[in-house]
């Protein structure tokens, strides 16, 4: 924007007289004079090949050239913005049917041709991109007012939304880029017998495990009945509304117990931060792929082995001795691959676990079946 450009061309005359810009940074009459100054520089240039002026006893100059080189910095990160927009909505450059330039610094030539090399085509500045930005505030203010209902202006969610799981893994419930305004809603339940609480924290980022994603806010939702682990039925759901204001509300659907939150997910987070954690989704794919699949397969392991501790508790007078046995050792081998960094080595001793205690476990269920219809006519 042209408060970058104007900080950079700064940047650039306090480099030249030998004044760190750290020097002056406090003084707000002096930055606002070599400001303005800056930004009369930066609209001559746009027809001119040098600058020159004095600004408290110094001379200060810059060429064309000189102003490009301090701006191309900023026009690259510009443009990497358009290769990502494109990329997010699945679309290439030749796609695109025109480019229109909007907003004051769309004037500096530096701007207009390294937009027109990267889209293959002049772009069109036949509108002033002063007045395109006020007429398209007016339309959203006559939009949000409700009297204009012929345009849909959307806004989106920058990063993903969601809740913690198991194994500290992100579980998204509202993807970035998503529309906002947004509903989603999901199931979950309970690890442990007579479980009465339960801890939502609600996490913001694109990467699998929590501990890499920014936390917002937490909820301690309380009430649940006493039932078995698995019973309760606990939906979480989150609304994004007009306003970016993210509510979340756990119900537990059985007893019809609720709770609620609000929060704004962009609150304190910068452009450059949101960048940031979107970069790092991408670097870390493959790992965090990998990890989250890792620790799904722990999950699954350390639940099957709690359930077929219980079970054996319950119905060992169902066991004969040899499955008594071997179902020891078999669990013994998973307790020992969850000590190891291999997916398929746990999914591998899940599986062995798995067969050698389907048979009682489907003795146990036709004896309960038999129980049940004992004495009855079918």
């Amino acid at each position: 924007g042209g408060d970058d450009f104007d900080r950079a061309i700064m940047e650039f005359w306090l480099n030249q007289i030998g004044v760190p810009f750290n020097a002056v940074q406090n003084d707000k009459a002096v930055l606002q004079s070599l400001r303005l100054l800056a930004e009369e520089a930066k609209k001559t240039l746009s027809n001119a090949d040098e600058f020159k002026s004095d600004w408290s006893g110094y001379t200060v100059a810059i060429t064309k050239a000189e102003l490009e080189q301090c701006l191309l910095p900023l026009v690259i990160k510009t443009i990497d913005c358009c290769r990502k927009a494109l990329a997010d909505a699945g679309l290439q450059v030749t796609d695109i049917d025109a480019v229109i330039m909007v907003g004051g610094s769309t004037r500096v030539p530096l701007v207009k041709e390294k937009v027109s090399i990267y889209f293959n085509r002049p772009v069109n500045d036949s509108v002033n991109p002063d007045e395109v930005v006020a007429i398209g505030a007016a339309v959203q203010a006559d939009i949000l007012a409700g009297n204009n209902k012929d345009f849909l202006l959307l806004d989106i969610t920058p990063l993903s939304l969601g809740i913690e799981t198991m194994g500290g893994l992100m579980d998204v419930l509202i993807p970035r880029n998503a529309k906002i305004p947004n509903r989603a809603a999901r199931q979950y339940t309970t690890q442990v017998d007579g479980q009465g609480s339960m801890r939502i924290s609600v996490f913001q980022g694109e990467r699998d495990l929590v501990q890499h994603n920014r936390k917002l806010a937490e909820l301690n939702f309380k009430g649940i009945p006493g039932m078995p682990a698995g019973m309760p039925k606990v939906e979480v759901s989150f609304l994004i509304n007009a306003d970016g204001i993210l509510s979340v509300t756990a119900k537990e659907l059985r007893s019809g117990v609720e709770q609620s939150i609000e929060v704004k997910p962009q609150y304190g987070l910068t452009d450059a931060e949101v960048e940031q954690m979107l970069m790092d989704s991408i670097t870390h794919a493959k790992d965090d792929m990998l990890t989250r699949a890792l620790v799904e397969a722990r999950t699954e392991a350390e639940q099957i082995l709690s359930v077929t501790e219980k079970f054996i508790a319950k119905n060992a007078l169902l066991l004969t001795k040899e499955e008594m046995i071997t179902t020891a050792a078999a669990m013994q081998n998973l307790q020992m691959a969850l000590t190891m960094n291999d997916k398929n080595l746990i999914q591998t001793k899940i599986e062995e676990l798995n067969e050698i205690s389907r048979p009682f476990a489907e003795r146990a269920m036709d004896q309960a079946v038999s129980g049940a219809l004992k004495g009855k006519q079918i």
